[in-house]
């Protein structure tokens, strides 16, 4: 027996909640962030929470800022890919808080940053090993170049090709390369 959608969509009543959400987080792990490709809405830890509420797929986002230009089009993303695995019917929440830091990008997502050649953001950007709210001490230390590793770059622009990164440039190589600024 399953469950109709009106997308047409349909899921197993026989498929467990638990399973259900297991299979959604791996079809999520492959959803490219639309501004970042090479990198999943996973692993740039926006996806926050799915579970399965009276038999709907609930999947909870939190996006990288508030006015994130590319918010519509991660809904869809993610509605698309999980009706397309046959897991719906789908919602999708935005939750704003709290708020998306740069600290919650997988470890998995700042290497796919490094390779496509964009630094990802040095230090942790909210907490010390306390657990408490710092002072933004991040914007001293350098960045380094994802081509040649060297510290001794300069940022030449404060903005790239996203509001998210900046642009920057290689003393040692020359290259310039965009920094996904810590927030």
């Amino acid at each position: 027996m399953s469950n109709a959608h009106p997308t047409g969509a349909s899921v197993s009543s026989a498929v467990l909640p638990s399973e259900r959400c297991t299979a959604a987080w791996s079809v999520l792990a492959n959803v490219p962030d639309p501004e970042l490709p090479t990198v999943s809405l996973c692993d740039l830890g926006i996806v926050r929470d799915v579970h399965v509420d009276g038999g709907v797929l609930q999947v909870v986002l939190t996006p990288t800022y508030s006015g994130c230009p590319a918010t519509e089009v991660i809904s869809h993303s993610v509605q698309e890919a999980l009706l397309g695995a046959g897991l719906g019917p789908v919602s999708v929440k935005q939750q704003l808080a709290p708020a998306w830091t740069t600290d919650w990008i997988s470890e998995s997502g700042r290497e796919k940053l490094l390779a496509s050649g964009i630094a990802p953001p040095n230090g942790n950007a909210s907490m010390a090993s306390t657990g408490q709210a710092q002072p933004l001490r991040f914007f001293s230390r350098p960045v380094a170049c994802p081509r040649c590793g060297s510290g001794r770059t300069e940022r030449l622009s404060a903005y790239g090709s996203t509001a998210c990164k900046s642009m920057h440039r290689c003393l040692a190589c020359l290259e310039p390369f965009e920094h996904f600024k810590p927030i």
